[in-house]
Parts: C-alpha cells; sequence; structure tokens
C-alpha cells in the first residue's frame, strides 16, 4: 500500500496564505524544501530548537519577526511551485533526507531512520509490498476461510486471527493484501477492542491521532489532536470497511484454546459462540492480537464482594448508573482515572479518591484543541505536510525522549532522576505541579511523584490537578483496609460510599489469559510464562509454540515506544516477513 499524496494545491494565494499562518512552522519549512528543492533555508537563522517535549512546536528559539520572515519565505516557494505546475520533485536521497529530518526536530537523527521513515512517511511503497506480491505468486489461489478439521488435507495456507482490535484489524488487512486465507476471531459483539470497550466520561487517546492511526490510511479530517473514543472507533470501523476486513470476522465468538498439532504442523483452535457451543478450526499460523489491556484487573480488598451499591470497573461503566448527588469512591488515580475522574466530579454530591501512589502528569496545551480548518487544508491540500507532520510526532514521541530514559550510573541524583536530562524533565513537571496546587501544602505533598519521570507511563493532566482542589474533592492516600456494605475503611478513616468505581487497570502481564495456548510437547504457554513473567523474541515470538505470533506481545510497551499502531505495523511486517520465509519452505 502506498499513501496518496496530493499533488497541486487548490484555491488562490488567500487560501494559502491563511493556511501557512496556522501551520506548523518545521513542518511548512520541510515542505517548502522538498518541493522547492531550495535547501539553503536549513543555513538560515530560523533553525527549529529542540524538541524538549513531544508537542514541541519547534519555535522556542525564534523570535516573532523570524517566525514572520519565514512563514512569507514558505508562502513565496509554495506559490511558486504551484503555479510551476511542475508536479512533485523526487524523493530526496537518503543523505539529504536525513539532514533535513535532524533539521525538522532540531536534533542529529541516526541512519537507520531514514528507510523506517521513507515508508511511514509514504515516500515508497509499503515495506511489506514485495513480500506481498511474493506470497500472492506463492498462493494465488488462497481460500476465503481457515480450515475446519474435515478440510484438513487442503494444503492452501491459512491463518487465525484472534481479536478484531487495532492489530487484528491490521493483521487482515496485511493477510488479504497478501492473498492469504484468514479468520479473525472477536470475542466482542462488534470490532474496536479498547476502542470499543472503554466508553467512560471522556475516554480519549493520549497519543495525537495524526500519529496514532495507521501509516497507510491517514485520516486528514480528526476534530480533535487527541480524539475521543467514538471518532477512534470510527475510524477503525472505517478501515475494516474500506479493506473489506468484515466479512472475514466471526464476533460473538471467543478463542478457549490453542493447541499446536506437531503431527499436522498446524493449530487446532478451539472456539465457542454466546450459546456455548464449540467448534474446531484449523490453522497453519495463529497470530494473538488480544492487546495487554482488554482484562480489567480488581483488586484484592477484604470485602470488595459484599459492597451493596452499585460497583463497576471504568474498563464496563455502567450508564445506567446515576452518579448525580451521590457519594462515589473511585480507587485507582492511573490513566483512566485521569480522564474521567474531572468529569463526574461535576456531578457528584461527594468524591472520594483512594490513591496507592501519585502520577507524573504533564500539561499538553493541545489536549483539548479542536483541529483548525487552516490546519486541515494543510494536512488535506499541502504535498508531503502530513508526512513531515507525522514525523515530527513520531520523534517526539518516540526517540526524541530517549536520553531522559537511560539510566546514567555517574549520576549524582538517582534517588529523584534517571541523568541530568531526565532531571530536567523533572523540574519542569514538578514545576507545572507546583502551579497547580502548590498553594495546599497537604495536597503537594501527595500529589508529589517520588521516583523518575517516564518511571511509570506518563500522563497528560485531564484537569486533574483542578479537580483535586473542588470543594467535593477529597485525595486519600492511607491503605485500604476493607469494603464494607456502604462504606470503604482505610487505615485511619471510614468513608461512607454509595458508589465504586474500580480505575485498578488490567491483567496486563497476563497477556493471553484466559486463552490456553498449548505448544510442543504439550508445553502450556501459562506455564511456561509463570504468573508475571511474560517474555517473547521481540516481543512476537515464543520459543516451543511454532508459527504462533503475537502483537503488542510482552514488553513491548516502551517508555519512548511513540504510538502502539505504529507498533502493530512494525510487528505485522516482521510476521509477514515470516510467513514468507515459511511458504517459501
Amino acid at each position: 500500500m502506498k499513501t496518496t499524496i496530493p499533488d497541486s494545491l487548490p484555491g488562490g494565494d488567500e487560501a494559502l496564505r491563511e493556511a501557512i499562518a496556522g501551520g506548523n512552522l518545521p513542518t511548512l519549512m520541510m515542505v517548502a524544501m522538498q518541493l522547492s528543492g531550495e535547501l539553503d533555508l536549513l543555513e538560515r537563522d530560523g533553525r527549529p530548537s529542540r524538541m524538549a517535549l513531544p508537542f514541541d512546536e519547534g519555535t522556542d528559539e525564534m523570535s516573532p519577526e523570524t517566525q514572520s520572515r519565514l512563514r512569507e519565505r514558505v508562502f513565496q516557494l509554495l506559490r511558486a511551485w504551484r503555479d510551476s505546475g511542475a508536479g512533485l520533485p523526487p524523493v530526496p536521497p537518503p543523505a539529504t533526507l536525513m539532514r533535513m529530518m535532524g533539521f525538522c526536530v532540531g536534533e542529529q537523527i541516526p541512519a537507520e531512520y531514514v528507510p523506517m521513515m521513507l515508508s511511514d512517511m509514504g515516500f515508497n511503497s509499503d515495506v511489506n509490498s514485495n513480500v506481498n506480491r511474493d506470497l500472492q505468486h506463492i498462493r494465488p489461489d488462497a481460500p476465503e476461510k481457515p480450515r475446519t478439521d474435515t478440510q484438513r488435507h487442503d494444503a492452501r495456507p491459512s491463518a487465525i486471527v484472534i481479536g478484531a482490535g487495532a492489530s487484528g484489524l491490521l493483521a487482515g488487512i496485511k493477510l488479504r493484501e497478501a492473498g492469504l486465507a484468514f479468520t479473525i476471531i472477536e470475542k466482542n459483539a462488534t470490532l474496536g477492542g479498547t476502542w470499543f470497550e472503554n466508553t467512560y466520561p471522556d475516554c480519549r487517546v493520549d497519543t495525537p491521532n495524526h500519529f496514532y492511526s495507521y501509516s497507510f490510511e491517514p485520516n486528514h479530517d480528526w476534530s480533535c489532536f487527541y480524539s475521543p473514543q467514538p471518532e477512534l472507533l470510527r475510524y477503525l470501523q472505517h478501515c475494516a470497511h474500506k479493506y473489506g476486513i468484515n466479512p472475514h470476522i466471526r464476533f460473538k465468538t471467543e478463542v478457549t484454546q490453542a493447541r499446536f498439532d506437531e503431527h499436522g504442523r498446524c493449530w487446532r483452535v478451539t472456539v465457542k459462540n454466546r450459546d456455548g457451543e464449540q467448534e474446531q478450526l484449523s490453522a497453519d499460523v495463529l497470530i494473538c492480537a488480544v492487546g495487554q489491556l482488554n482484562r480489567p484487573k480488581l483488586p484484592r480488598i477484604e470485602g470488595l464482594d459484599r459492597f451493596q451499591g452499585p460497583a463497576f470497573h471504568s474498563a464496563h461503566w455502567d450508564h445506567d448508573c446515576d452518579l448525580r448527588d451521590r457519594r462515589v469512591s473511585v480507587i485507582g488515580t492511573g490513566a483512566s482515572a485521569m480522564q474521567f475522574v474531572p468529569r463526574i466530579a461535576e456531578q457528584v454530591g461527594r468524591l472520594s479518591i483512594f490513591q496507592r501512589s501519585p502520577q507524573w502528569a504533564l500539561h499538553n496545551p493541545f489536549y483539548h484543541q479542536r483541529v483548525s480548518a487552516p490546519k486541515r487544508w494543510l494536512l488535506q491540500h499541502l504535498p508531503y505536510y502530513a508526512s513531515w507532520y507525522r514525523f515530527r510526532l513520531f520523534w517526539g514521541f518516540a526517540d526524541a525522549l530517549l536520553p531522559s530514559l537511560r539510566r546514567d550510573p555517574d549520576w549524582a541524583h538517582p534517588e529523584r532522576s534517571m541523568n541530568a536530562r531526565n532531571d530536567q524533565h523533572r523540574r519542569m513537571f514538578l514545576r507545572y505541579i507546583e502551579e497547580q496546587v502548590g498553594d495546599d501544602p497537604a495536597l503537594l505533598a501527595k500529589v508529589r511523584p517520588d521516583y523518575p519521570p517516564f518511571g511509570k507511563r506518563m500522563l497528560i493532566d485531564n484537569h486533574w490537578y483542578r479537580t483535586l482542589k473542588r470543594d467535593n474533592v477529597d485525595l486519600l492516600t492511607d491503605p485500604i483496609l476493607r469494603i464494607e456494605p456502604d462504606a470503604i475503611v482505610t487505615e485511619h478513616d471510614r468513608v461512607p460510599t454509595d458508589v465504586i468505581i474500580y480505575a485498578t487497570g488490567f491483567h496486563a502481564n497476563r497477556l493471553t489469559w484466559p486463552i490456553e495456548f498449548i505448544g510442543r510437547g504439550g508445553r502450556r504457554l501459562s506455564e511456561r510464562w509463570g504468573e508475571d513473567d511474560p517474555r517473547a523474541f521481540l516481543g512476537i515470538c515464543v520459543p516451543e509454540f511454532p508459527n504462533l505470533f503475537l502483537m503488542y506481545g510482552p514488553n513491548t510497551n516502551l517508555a519512548h515506544g511513540g504510538s502502539i499502531i505504529f507498533h502493530a505495523e512494525c510487528q505485522m511486517h516482521f510476521i509477514m516477513a515470516c510467513l514468507h520465509k515459511l511458504l517459501r519452505a
């Protein structure tokens, strides 16, 4: 697949000027350089600054006069290119691209980034294209569905994908593109995975939409930079429809067991529908795309089952439960709580938040912003703008953070940070927290983390600190001793409660639970991994489990990993390369 890049500009000078005024300046400079070939912009005094935070605009070190002059220069170059009718120029050579990339983000880019970004930015064909053409040549008559046991002697290859979330849909898209037979097994009534199941108030992505999307299917019409759950679900539904994946999905069906048949050299997969009826399917390849955050985890607290009021996990939000004017207790202060707590605090009578440890939460000026009309115009119509904008987002949320994450063995303050760069981030984040709650020393002490930034998942402040200062909100840090029918009891308090909401995360270490995977020699994956130690080669392959591929597998949640969807594309590229070798053999 190849991302379509526009090759002309609609409208006149006024539309172009308005769009340039509202665009990201480093991105505009890259576009002007690439279209005009005038790389001398690289040598001027308007060099973008290094991205201290993932969403930096890159203009911190530019005066307003410099920015105006550069935008005017960009306008002149783009107008000249438009009026010339020259069309799109060839992609610059790798050395030039590496130089441009480094200029765009204000620091040197490793050479290995160039081929990866050529694909992700849509400057060449998808990295799977050659593999897929070979697969189609080898198996041009692939069947439409995996085999039941009675069809096992049909020698044509097939695959079963478990899960129809973002990763599972991607697997289906790539398998279909390669002409391979596959079926996706989905336990829910519709597709979407995380973005179908989580519907709590203000549920939204915390990675920018223009990067949290398939590289081959960009959406230039996102309403917000960080869009809410319904819009993300619509995007996945659109992709499934466009690429013909829906007919391959079996909904309301759950995989209970997958056993590798050493004699038949295939996977025997047992599935069960909502009526309890079981069926066994067979496939040469099994792709597990169930995700890491799909099985809600409840805390182990005495009396949890004795509470008499409504109680639910945030991932299974009870929309029939009226919270207005009620005494609500939220247990947990992670990513989900930081999103929904500010919303429900406006409705409830009393909100008690039980915190085990404070979180680092940073201020993101774009988190609640809608995408302006000029920015949409640039994304839709200006050649290469969407590509370079995506690259800036990628770098900011990925390797731009890496120096802050590496432990410096000689660092003088390991108790608070990892290295000097990490300490700079810590001071920056602490300043923001102090600006928000510094007038309340007791609250500040509760929300100030005592571990290095990025030691846990970084969160975005969704008016969290402002909410904690409301008169009807209490932040409690005492350990919970037990839950009574109408209250939560801590070491020092008893909190009367009408409703309990568990924002206590997921079974992230039990990646494939409750599915039972059995490999060679009857070895069970649950035994190999134990209770909380999942491991896999590249997070994808596990020894003794042939042709089983995990997407979003163990240790793929990197602090500097950028977008999970980008990871999924990398994982699927690896899987398709393995299938190429498998079928060649």
